[in-house]
């Protein structure tokens, strides 16, 4: 699985009310629910995104609540994946199970710049920053993940109507 797309940055702890503000937590609706992603932090980014664009965090990306609309908003806006240094872990779960990539990175999120262009490998691990001609290394999902294929499926739900199997 390949992505390419521009960065978004951002700092450390960003909580699931800046991504998806709790005022909007009766929505169900994905497309709905991205309208208003990141709008706490900046209110802008819906206007400036592109599909398979990148967000790119420092650390604990996704504390706060446990709400499954933060990483929901986040890939109905049309981001491909997002790179922090760590991620919350109930986060990390959700994105998972919806399908959408994340990748745990230090050097490249201190290196990297809002409005780079970025290609992410995810099977393989590598990302390379084609504005600054910089390849970095990580390690690629866990193999349980990719071997199961939740996240190539679009989450776990598609992956259980796939395959029937828990």
């Amino acid at each position: 699985m390949i992505s390419k797309g521009n960065i978004w940055k951002f700092g450390k702890n960003i909580n699931t009310d800046v991504i998806m503000p709790a005022r909007y937590i009766n929505v169900s609706d994905p497309k709905e629910l991205s309208l208003h992603c990141m709008e706490d932090i900046d209110s802008d980014f819906m206007k400036n995104i592109s599909e398979g664009d990148i967000i790119v965090a420092e650390e604990n990306f996704g504390c706060g609540s446990s709400r499954e609309h933060a990483p929901v908003s986040i890939k109905a806006a049309g981001i491909s994946c997002i790179i922090a240094k760590s991620f919350a872990r109930i986060f990390y779960r959700n994105a998972i199970n919806i399908g959408l990539p994340i990748l745990e990175m230090d050097d490249f999120v201190d290196e990297c710049t809002t409005g780079d262009i970025v290609r992410v490998d995810l099977l393989e691990g590598v990302v390379k920053d084609l504005t600054k001609n910089k390849t970095y290394k990580t390690t690629p999902f866990p193999r349980f993940i990719r071997d199961r294929d939740i996240v190539y499926a679009g989450g776990l739900k598609n992956y259980i109507k796939e395959t029937g199997d828990l």
